[in-house]
Parts: structure tokens; C-alpha cells; sequence
């Protein structure tokens, strides 16, 4: 467990991370199964890290590990978007410099991903941002940006290094270019 955060003095950033869903009870954001018969737990893990699409779990860095070998990819971000009763992936991708996304590297990732990986690891959409967000210890964050693209509010800016980079997400979906 987490004890607390540098540069947080009155400890709000900490409480506000791991005790405001349930006050006096820490919460870490893995996904967990408590067995009534037993009383065990069973750890699935980060629940930002994976993806369902039509049932089928797939671990982003699958996806992070192909699409980072292309050099016009300097950075990337896949998110599970709700869509038609399933989950969509979207990939969102910061271009290399010297690179734009166009048609032919985004046929490029799709066969990347179909003949290294999978054919379900191909995203619904890939849209260039200009920057992917990360926490102050550098993690991606796919929670924010998996909340922004489902509607739901994110809480934990405070915990980013570059909470700036959400803005151009949050202009996304208002713009329409996401839905």
C-alpha cells in the first residue's frame, strides 16, 4: 500500500486517490473478486490495462509493443470504448516527428497488429493526439482517457505529470470526432 505522495504536504492528494471512493477503506483500482464461501480474494489486476472487445481479453502493452516499433510512432494509447451493447478499441497515436498519420500508416498499424498479435487487436480507430498522458511516475493513463471517451468523470488529474494532455481528449468527444 501506497504511504503517500511527494510534494503532497497535507496528504489530500493521497486521500483523494485511494480513500474517496470508499472513506476509510482503501481502494487501488485492480479488479477484484471476493468469494462468499470462502472469503478469499481473487486479484485480476489493473482494470485500465485491459480490453474486451466481443469478450476477448487483450493486455494494452500488446498492442504498445507492436505499434511502438513503427517509426512514425512516437507514442500510443489504447482505450476500450463502449460501442453497440460491446467494447470498441480506440488507438490513439503520437506521431514521430516528420510523420503525419496517414491512410498508409494507418494500414500500416492495422497489419502490424493482425499479423503480430491478432486480428481482434486492430482498433475501430486511430486518431493522432499531441501528446498521450502520464502519471508523475510515468504510466500511461488509460483510465482518464477510458473515462472522458465513456462519459464518465475523471478524478485523479492531480496524479498526472501532464494533466494538459486531457484537454485535447475532453475536445474530442465535444467536437464530435469521437462518439
Amino acid at each position: 500500500m501506497t504511504l503517500y505522495f511527494w510534494n503532497d504536504p497535507t496528504g489530500e492528494k493521497y486521500r483523494n486517490a485511494y480513500f474517496r471512493n470508499y472513506p476509510g477503506v482503501w481502494r487501488h483500482g485492480d479488479y477484484i473478486v471476493v468469494h462468499s464461501d470462502t472469503g478469499g480474494i481473487t486479484f485480476y489486476g489493473r482494470s485500465d490495462a485491459v480490453l474486451k472487445p466481443s469478450g476477448v481479453r487483450i493486455g494494452t502493452a500488446e498492442i504498445y509493443n507492436q505499434v511502438e516499433t513503427l517509426p512514425e510512432i512516437a507514442d500510443s494509447l489504447a482505450i476500450g470504448q463502449n460501442w453497440e451493447n460491446d467494447q470498441r478499441i480506440l488507438l490513439f497515436v503520437k506521431m514521430a516527428p516528420g510523420y503525419s498519420l496517414t491512410d498508409e500508416v494507418k494500414t500500416k498499424i492495422k497489419k502490424t497488429l493482425r499479423d503480430n498479435a491478432s486480428p481482434r487487436h486492430v482498433p475501430s480507430l486511430i486518431i493522432v493526439v499531441p501528446d498521450i498522458p502520464y502519471t508523475l511516475n510515468m504510466k500511461k493513463v488509460e483510465s482518464s482517457v477510458t473515462n472522458i471517451v465513456n462519459g464518465r468523470p475523471v478524478t485523479n488529474r492531480d496524479a498526472l505529470g501532464n494533466p494538459e494532455s486531457l484537454d485535447y481528449y475532453e475536445e474530442l468527444i465535444s467536437n464530435g470526432t469521437v462518439s
